[in-house]
């Protein structure tokens, strides 16, 4: 018998634990090598355990146990040849044609689901879902019995329940109130504690305040809607208001360097540069994916980069790395129909911006009532390093070039004013 013993490597700078949030294998199975064979909690991150040779697997660690960076979690025993009967790994290993049957052509008219073999022994993953899955299924209420899992080891995956709910429900499948005055407890991940802690730090150490405006969204909505065809076609990526945003932000942060600066000990750090973090939900919490040097960037460039780290955070596969060393961050709670809130501020930076939903407002434009589409902004800011007249004058200066999105190309400043050189 030839053993090897898998520790748990080092996520990240700084992590020294994790916790075992899921085992994706149950104690005995054959693993095949780079397998995923448990998903793991950092305080910044959840990430896959991939298994480092194939071979009979030996759980160390349970469920929920918070294991040091290092420990021996599992065992592997790598002489172990493949059992008969292809169970779980090793079954998805080899073409079968069962589950590759959304791809493979069917020789027999069949429903848009493939129908579940009665002769596949039944995997220890077999109904646990995604973390994708997981967070629609929760959203949408779906009850689990009515998808149809077509993942490996018999996982559901996103595309089982939009496949389930583009099918729609009986009355008798879906889930609601039970009425049973039943309670549940659910242990809170290392990653959700995390953010917790944070929080209530923010709110007790710092002198956190708010200021807020309006923003008339009508002349990057008309951009949007002149350009969006022919920028997506060009730069394979949609044009959103996130790069407006951005861009609006980093040249704000030129002028009003104290926000885009940190507070160390008695010393306040200034950054020349912005690496602005965008806060995106995920099934694990709300997660803040950094987007380097966004002053160098177009637009393009800054929708590819949102795009790529906001899919990362939504599959689990965002990396700490990823989260880590952000000057500013920018949260749209108008994504899901939040009116006006007062954002808490991501430390140790010093400020952070809140995007809300687009209501159709009357406003006075030209002494005459309009109806234009508005967006409330928030700045939460430190008030130890910024003050009051930098952080209007900051969040003025976004507004200023929101609603007149020329002057993000010549530095915030009106185009006039450079042509006649003041």
């Amino acid at each position: 018998m030839s053993l090897l013993e898998m520790k748990v490597p080092s996520p990240g700078e700084s992590i020294s634990e994790v916790e075992i949030a899921t085992w994706l294998v149950a104690d005995g199975d054959y693993v095949e090598k780079d397998q995923a064979i448990a998903e793991v909690d950092s305080d910044k991150a959840t990430l896959e355990l991939p298994a480092e040779e194939s071979g009979i697997i030996t759980l160390k660690a349970a469920e929920g146990d918070v294991v040091k960076v290092g420990q021996v979690v599992c065992l592997i025993d790598t002489s172990a040849a493949r059992p008969e009967g292809a169970p779980a790994a090793a079954a998805a290993a080899s073409p079968a044609p069962q589950a590759a049957a959304p791809a493979a052509p069917a020789t027999t008219p069949a429903p848009a689901a493939p129908n579940p073999d009665p002769v596949k022994p039944a995997s220890y993953a077999s109904g646990a879902a995604s973390p994708a899955a997981a967070k629609m299924i929760k959203e949408n209420n779906i009850n689990t019995a009515t998808i149809q899992a077509s993942g490996k080891d018999g996982r559901i995956t996103k595309q089982d329940v939009i496949a389930a709910m583009s099918a729609g429900f009986s009355t008798e499948a879906a889930q609601g109130w039970g009425g049973t005055r039943e309670q549940s407890r659910e242990k809170m991940s290392m990653l959700r504690r995390k953010i917790a802690e944070r929080l209530v730090a923010v709110k007790n150490e710092t002198a956190m305040l708010t200021t807020f405006n309006e923003v008339d969204m009508k002349p990057i909505m008309d951009i949007r809607a002149k350009y969006k065809e022919a920028f997506a076609k060009h730069h394979e990526v949609n044009l959103g208001f996130m790069s407006f945003f951005t861009k609006a932000v980093t040249e704000a942060l030129k002028l009003y360097p104290a926000v885009n600066a940190q507070i160390d000990g008695n010393e306040m750090i200034f950054h020349d540069y912005a690496d602005i973090g965008i806060a995106v939900s995920s099934p694990k919490g709300l997660m803040v994916p950094v987007v380097r040097n966004a002053e160098q960037m177009g637009l393009a460039d800054i929708e590819r980069e949102i795009k790529r780290l906001a899919i990362k955070a939504r599959d689990g596969k965002i990396t700490p790395e990823d989260m880590s060393g952000g000057t500013f961050t920018i949260t749209n709670g108008g994504v899901f129909g939040s009116m006006l809130s007062t954002p808490i501020i991501n430390p140790p930076q010093s400020a952070i911006l809140g995007m809300h939903n687009v209501v159709e407002r009357p406003v006075a434009i030209n002494g005459k009532v309009e109806i234009r589409p508005i967006m409330y902004v928030a700045l939460s800011y430190d008030h130890r390093i910024i003050d009051g007249k930098e952080s209007v004058g900051f969040l003025v200066k976004v507004k200023e070039m929101l609603e007149n999105p020329e002057r993000i190309l010549f530095g915030a400043k009106d185009p006039l004013q450079i042509l006649l050189g003041l």
